[in-house]
Formats: structure tokens, sequence, C-alpha cells
């Protein structure tokens, strides 16, 4: 119910994924005769496209060789929406057998969309399409990602990433000496599911033991119990997967107690 603290760290999560896509790009820099020069690894950071500007224009330190501060990636989380497409009965519920090996019953997740927006800075329009080229064949127009969405479920969910948009600007501006940006701006869309609270796992909803007591008549207000028969899962911390067998137990009993079910205990 709301008032009820969790925090499954989704949308963080789904953020980290995200930009993991893009940690592993290069590019590479070929002489007149077609050898490699160099080959560069791109760096990708959180944050706006402003802020990176910002950095190139305003500190001295950073006007070194292209190579070295350009290009690179920046990426932000601009939205998160209500996807009415992918709606589910929230009132259903499913089990899941958790990561402590207990049957947890768990609503049906709510699915949300959450836009990206990459950008690729770079001084050369052939540096920027180097990476452009690695990115694109992989979206037609979406790439499933799976992420482990709920630790204490192991619920792993593909989540489709959907390139949406494609855009170019040139922010060159002034005389020779100043700083040109080749920006290519790409706006995708996670498609996720968000979690609520996860019921703690006191009773994992699985039969370990069973417990049954014998009367010597059918009228419970008057008979006298006579026998008890106990049957328990060993291991009795058994999963449903492990190989496991059964304890069998008989008692007799000659006093007039009952087994109350709530106490736990004969009365």
């Amino acid at each position: 119910m709301l008032g009820t603290y969790f925090y499954h760290k989704i949308i963080r999560k789904t953020i980290i994924a995200f930009g993991t896509l893009f940690n592993d790009l290069y590019i590479v820099h070929d002489d007149k005769d077609g050898n490699d020069l160099s080959k560069i690894k791109v760096p990708i950071a959180y944050g706006p496209t402003q802020k990176f500007l910002a950095r190139l224009e305003q500190v001295q330190e950073l006007n070194k060789p292209v190579q070295i501060t350009l290009p690179r990636m920046s990426f932000e989380m601009t939205s998160i929406r209500y996807d009415t497409s992918r709606k589910l009965n929230t009132a259903q519920t499913f089990k899941v057998c958790g990561t402590d090996s207990t049957v947890k019953k768990v609503y049906m997740p709510v699915p949300y969309n959450i836009t990206f927006e990459l950008s690729i800075i770079s001084k050369l329009n052939d540096d920027a399409l180097q990476v452009v080229e690695q990115i694109l064949p992989f979206f037609q127009p979406s790439f499933n990602l799976t992420v482990d969405l709920v630790d204490e479920l192991g619920e792993k969910k593909d989540i489709p990433i959907v390139l949406d948009n494609i855009s170019f600007q040139d922010d060159y501006e002034g005389d020779f000496l100043t700083r040109r940006s080749l920006i290519y701006t790409l706006q995708f869309t996670a498609k996720t599911y968000l979690f609520g609270p996860v019921p703690g796992g006191e009773s994992d909803g699985l039969i370990r033991k069973v417990q049954v007591d014998y009367y010597t008549d059918t009228n419970r207000q008057t008979a006298k119990r006579e026998m008890r028969y106990t049957n328990t899962i060993d291991p009795i911390n058994a999963d449903p997967d492990d190989d496991f067998g059964f304890n069998d137990e008989l008692v007799m009993f000659t006093d007039s107690r009952t087994y109350s079910p709530t106490q736990q205990t004969d009365i």
C-alpha cells in the first residue's frame, strides 16, 4: 500500500543498462594509404550535452588534440511516462520463487516508458559518422536489453530500447580559432516495468509439513484423539527442484487434548 517503503532501483538500473550499451565504441584514424594510425575508445558520461560544450569552451586546459577531447558521448534521461498500450491488470498477482528460496506473491508490474537522449559530440564529421554507424544497425527500430529489475525476485525482463529519432546540428560560429562542435542527437525510449512492494518471506507458500490427528468419534466435542500422523520433507528447507525425501511419524495419545492451529500447540 502507499506509504510502505520500498526501492527496487529499477529506474537507476535502466539508466545504467542504457549507458552500458554504448560504452565500448571506437573510432579509427587512417593515413592516406589506408593504414590505421590510431584506435580510440569514445568516452561516454551521464549529463546534458550543454554541460560538456560549456567545458570545451570555458576550460582552457581542454584545448588539446582532438583525439583526446573529442569525440565523446553523453546521455541523459529526459522523461518518464505511463504506457497505456502495455497496461496490465494491476489487481492480478503472480507467484515467483525469490532468491531466498521463498515463494512470494507479487502484483503485476506497471509499464512505463523512459525517454533517453544520446548525444555524439565531435569536431570531425567522419568521427561522428563512425560512431553513428556502429549504433544504427542494431536498432530495427528496437534492441532488447535484459535487466534484473527486482533483486529479491530474480525477475529478469527484456526491456526494448526503441530508436525514435536522429537529428544533427553544427554549432560552429565565429572565426577559425573557435572550437567547432558537430552534434548527433539520438532519441530512445526504454519500455520498462515498475514493481510495487514485495511481500516478505515469512511464509513461502510451500507445504513442508502435514499433520493429522485421528479421533475415536466424529463428534469433536466429546471424542478423544487416539493418534497423530506427521509427514515432513527431508531436509525441511528443501526447494521444489531439490532432491528430497519424507519423514513419517506416528504418535499415540491417551489424553483429551486438541491441537489448536492458531496457537500451534495442544490445549
